[in-house]
């Protein structure tokens, strides 16, 4: 769990907050762990302990950095309720989610590579893994005992060696530096805006890049996919709603003007095409999910000629179709391409009517498709679930979640 000292990435991929330091330990802990029986059920058994003392064991955790290195509080983001916030819901992921150990290696080094951004440096690791365990143990009670440390100490060492030697092994600079090039207000809460890389940034279709906007919310990092695939003059665009009180994205949106500098970090994200599959592809957006889709789309219009790909596109109301057009000219233009759209939340649009899930359950077969699913949680959730109903194979859906 989109990215990032550690952070949460997704993916499959779940993205949008992003956390400094403890929060990576959870979810890779597990993934790691996953047929280590011992290990992990100490891990879940340590955590049940503590697991109604969320809030404390959040603000411990820092107080001890803070307490103990100072110079450290520099690295994080002047609002730490947030922060704390983004702590709890990794850990409360995490016990919940075990994931396929054999991308754990590649997952961790991308992670390592991802966290220079913050300037993580490799004393930072051991500051953070005594801090965990020893917030941990303060609120756990007479209950917790030393195999709970040292499962915790184990599991942490294997993460942030990893970590480190992908950290280690990048060449690539911590982050770079884009020139917002234009900018465009789509509706209320969206914007379309293009930068402009100071330095080339490779990246794949379908994956995702932490932004900073330092002039607006400095030192706050949140992940969005380029809508485009990799171009020759080496500009992206992206997509962005505001949501709620989402201070990047809000930024983004309203106050991010032609000119401004922003900061773009190392691309991560597996919701990539695999060129060698013959299968039809199921493209399903909601909102500004539609970015990385679009992504693809580009990608595909460069060498596609044998497989039939179906984008649907929902959002709540015809307003946040905010970029129809575009879309209806690329399947004007390439007849293997058919786009489906639908609202939620308005009556009178001529379209579909109804969740974006529920709709493409009424088209198909699909039995036979490569499915590419990205939208906010929820979006995400009814259409696996849906996809799930169908029968659809697992190994045959990458998707995208986005949250702030």
């Amino acid at each position: 769990m989109r990215h990032k000292p550690p952070h949460f990435a997704e993916r499959h991929t779940v993205r949008g907050g992003e956390s400094h330091f403890g929060c990576v330990v959870f979810p890779t802990v597990l993934t790691t762990l996953n047929g280590m029986g011992d290990l992990a059920r100490l891990l879940k058994e340590s955590w049940s302990l503590v697991e109604e003392h969320q809030d404390k064991v959040a603000g411990y955790f820092y107080a001890r950095i803070f307490l103990s290195y100072p110079d450290l509080r520099d690295l994080f983001p002047v609002q730490m309720d947030v922060q704390r916030a983004r702590l709890l819901n990794a850990i409360v992921t995490a016990v919940q989610t075990l994931e396929d150990p054999e991308k754990f290696d590649e997952y961790l080094r991308a992670l390592g590579r991802d966290h220079r951004k913050f300037h993580v440096e490799p004393e930072h690791y051991e500051v953070v893994g005594g801090a965990l365990i020893e917030s941990m143990r303060s609120f756990a009670g007479e209950q917790w005992g030393v195999e709970y440390d040292q499962a915790w100490a184990d599991a942490y060492a294997v993460i942030a060696a990893k970590m480190l030697a992908g950290a280690e092994a990048d060449p690539n600079p911590p982050y770079w530096y884009g020139e917002v090039i234009a900018h465009e207000r789509r509706s209320r809460d969206i914007a379309v805006f293009t930068v402009l890389p100071l330095q080339a940034l490779d990246y794949r279709a379908g994956q995702y890049l932490s932004i900073e906007c330092p002039r607006y919310q400095p030192r706050l990092w949140r992940t969005y996919s380029p809508a485009n695939a990799p171009r020759r003059d080496n500009t992206l665009e992206f997509h962005v709603r505001a949501v709620g009180a989402g201070w990047v994205s809000s930024a983004l949106v309203r106050r991010l003007q032609v000119g401004d500098m922003i900061k773009l970090a190392a691309p991560m994200g597996t919701m990539t095409l695999d060129r060698r599959s013959t299968r039809d592809a199921v493209f399903v957006a909601g909102g500004t999910g539609l970015a990385p889709i679009k992504s693809l789309l580009e990608e595909l219009t460069r060498y596609n000629r044998t497989r039939w790909v179906h984008v649907f596109f929902g959002a709540r109301n015809r307003e946040d179709l905010y970029d129809l057009a575009d879309l209806n000219r690329l399947a004007a233009r390439y007849p293997w391409l058919s786009v489906v759209t639908a609202c939620s939340d308005d009556p009178t649009f001529p379209g579909e009517q109804g969740d974006i899930s529920d709709v493409v359950a009424k088209y198909g077969p699909w039995k036979e498709h490569d499915f590419f699913v990205s939208g906010s949680g929820r979006m995400v959730r009814s259409t696996l679930k849906k996809l799930s109903e169908l029968q659809i194979p697992s190994v045959r859906i990458k998707y995208d979640s986005f949250s702030e």
